[in-house]
C-alpha cells in the first residue's frame, strides 16, 4: 500500500510539473500595454520608427521614458497607428504618445 501511495504521489507530481511548465501565455495587443517600466509598443510600430529617414533634433536634456518632449520638437505620426508619433532626438529614436507628446520608449 505504501508503494501505491509513493509512486500515485511521484506521478502527481510530474503531471503538476508538466503543467506548471506550460502555463505561458502570449497576448498580442495593438493598443499600449502598461508594465512596471515600460509600454509594450507593436511590433510593426517598433519597425516602422526604425525605417523611418528623419533628420535628428538636438536636444539639451535627457530623452527618457515618461518624459514630454517639447513643442519644439516635431513629431510624425505612424501610420495606420493613431495612438503612436516617433522622433529622433540626439540620434535616438523616440516614439511619444501623440496626444500628450510623452515618451513612451526609447530605441535603441
Amino acid at each position: 500500500m505504501r508503494n501505491k501511495i509513493i509512486l500515485a504521489t511521484a506521478a502527481l507530481m510530474t503531471l503538476s510539473t508538466a503543467a506548471y511548465a506550460q502555463s505561458t501565455v502570449i497576448v498580442e495587443e495593438t493598443d499600449p500595454v502598461m508594465t512596471e517600466s515600460t509600454v509594450v509598443v507593436p511590433g510593426e510600430v517598433r519597425t516602422y520608427v526604425l525605417e523611418q529617414q528623419v533628420p535628428s533634433v538636438a536636444y539639451e536634456g535627457d530623452v527618457l521614458i515618461g518624459k514630454v518632449i517639447p513643442d519644439t520638437v516635431e513629431v510624425h505620426p505612424v501610420d495606420g497607428y493613431n495612438d503612436y508619433a516617433y522622433t529622433v532626438v540626439n540620434e535616438r529614436r523616440v516614439i511619444v504618445n501623440p496626444q500628450t507628446r510623452t515618451v513612451v520608449q526609447v530605441l535603441e
